[in-house]
């Protein structure tokens, strides 16, 4: 019960004393056999695809967008929201996130494809009730920058409260990290002396060592060719070549079937990049943060990549001096298809405000901006058939705001994700009454009570792991340039 109790103040500690979202007792979420239809009326609708709606009306029946236009029905039973003066736009799509992992980066090896995201998922991060009442609802887990070639990926839809499985976006393209430049190769991290420093150290290392695992990828689907043709021929006494768990993911690659997804900041990787790209026959989904993009737009547009970027991050190292806040808009010109990320578990929570940066640096208009955090990213990863945009037959993956979103000083008042609510900051309010009383409650609890002289004060919490959570994290140490 002591160990019970403690661990319960711990956690209530850390929860009541981190940022204005607190975290409910319980989830609000429908339930098998509740209403199986919501009509948000009265609204002003952001479609992103088919301009702004006002006063319009938006339907969500059995998880999907049934209806939108005015004047509405619904069933007897529906949930009603009367959204007058409010907006409805699609949930925000981070196209760059580490919440949700226990661990980030595996640096020992230089290629790391063997390693999933997967498998160290958190459902339980706080984080992510977080992001909800910030509007995300969807994101891109990555492993973090260590290696050339790192882990892979996983999209997931933040069902904050339910089992890790529910979280796992179906259908969702699977993708893999790549890494350029200072990370990789390990800038920041000092030799330890009598070791011998991990291969590559240099921007040339990085490049070879991309450049040598698509060839010994290639070499090991050309193997896997010809035994599958020899089956195919009815041929005897054949032994299947060994399985290669980090040259599969490449394959994969290598045939279409899984999206790259690359750090990078300076204009001179990215175009090696590119190069290895052509020479192997594979196109490089998206450049992560592509800082110095703008130099090289065109280049990017032409090899059909994405760009996910920041809007206005720099200067954090070396490499990223040369970053400008036009960037999004240079890139957008020139035909790329652009996002805002957050690589942040903070940023996360307001990439509504990093995608309105655009329409101040480079003159975006609000579709474009918005587009920013919703429909790219959902193109970015293979998903713009499910979320994106508010059409009928998509996912119901929304958010309302009390103003435009936009605006610094809107704010969520409702999130859902497949037609359910996951965060309303009505209930949200509710509860810290109910969560301060039961703090102070266990506060007062004998094992939480303060020492007798001589005696063991209670362990204090840890502090909450920095909230920059991005692919400079190197297991709970921040490199510095």
């Amino acid at each position: 019960m002591k160990r019970t109790a403690t661990a319960r103040i711990l956690l209530l500690t850390i929860f009541c004393c981190s940022s204005w979202t607190s975290v409910p007792a319980q989830q609000p979420r429908g339930e098998p056999g509740e209403q199986t239809e919501t009509l948000i009326r009265n609204a002003t609708l952001l479609t992103i695809t088919h301009g702004t709606l006002e006063n319009s009306d938006i339907l969500i029946r059995r998880g999907k967008i049934a209806a939108i236009g005015k004047g509405l029905k619904a069933a007897a039973n529906a949930r009603l929201i009367d959204a007058a003066g409010k907006y409805v736009m699609p949930g925000i799509v981070d196209c760059h996130s580490h919440s949700m992992l226990d661990a980030i980066n595996e640096g020992t090896l230089s290629v790391t494809s063997m390693v999933r995201t997967r498998d160290v998922l958190n459902p339980n991060d706080v984080d992510l009730y977080r992001e909800l009442a910030g509007g995300v609802t969807t994101i891109n887990i990555l492993h973090g920058s260590a290696n050339p070639i790192g882990g892979l990926n996983t999209v997931v839809k933040i069902k904050y409260g339910r089992p890790v499985d529910e979280f796992i976006f179906p259908g969702a393209m699977p993708g893999i990290k790549f890494a350029l430049g200072e990370n990789p190769k390990r800038s920041n991290t000092p030799a330890l002396p009598g070791l011998t420093r991990r291969y590559p150290g240099t921007r040339m290392g990085v490049e070879e060592v991309i450049r040598d695992a698509f060839t010994r990828a290639r070499d090991y689907k050309k193997t896997w060719d010809e035994y599958r043709s020899a089956l195919g021929r009815h041929e005897k006494n054949l032994i299947p070549p060994r399985r290669d768990l980090q040259l599969e993911p490449l394959v994969e690659v290598l045939e279409g079937k899984r999206f790259v997804h690359s750090h990078c900041y300076r204009a001179d990787e990215i175009l090696m990049l590119i190069n290895i790209a052509d020479e192997f026959g594979f196109k490089i989904r998206t450049f992560q943060h592509v800082l110095e993009g703008y130099k090289v737009a065109k280049e990017i547009a032409r090899h059909g990549a994405g760009a996910s970027i920041f809007a206005d991050n720099w200067a954090y190292k070396i490499e990223a001096y040369d970053a400008i806040p036009y960037n999004a808009a240079i890139l957008t010109r020139a035909g790329v298809v652009v996002s805002m990320n957050s690589d942040s578990d903070e940023r996360a929570r307001r990439l509504n405000i990093e995608a309105a940066k655009a329409m101040r640096y480079g003159g975006l208009t609000e579709e474009e901006s918005l587009k920013l955090i919703t429909l790219n990213p959902a193109i970015q990863l293979g998903i713009q058939d499910r979320v994106g945009s508010l059409e009928v037959g998509k996912d119901a993956d929304l958010a309302i705001w009390n103003g435009h979103p936009l605006s610094v000083y809107s704010r969520v008042d409702t999130t859902f994700i497949d037609g359910e609510v996951f965060f309303d900051r009505q209930q949200d309010l509710a509860r810290r009454a109910d969560l301060q009383k039961e703090r102070v409650q266990l506060e007062q609890a004998e094992p939480n009570r303060p020492a007798a002289r001589g005696g063991v004060s209670p362990q204090a919490p840890r502090g909450r792991r920095p909230s920059n959570a991005d692919d400079d994290l190197w297991e709970g140490e921040i490199n510095q340039p």
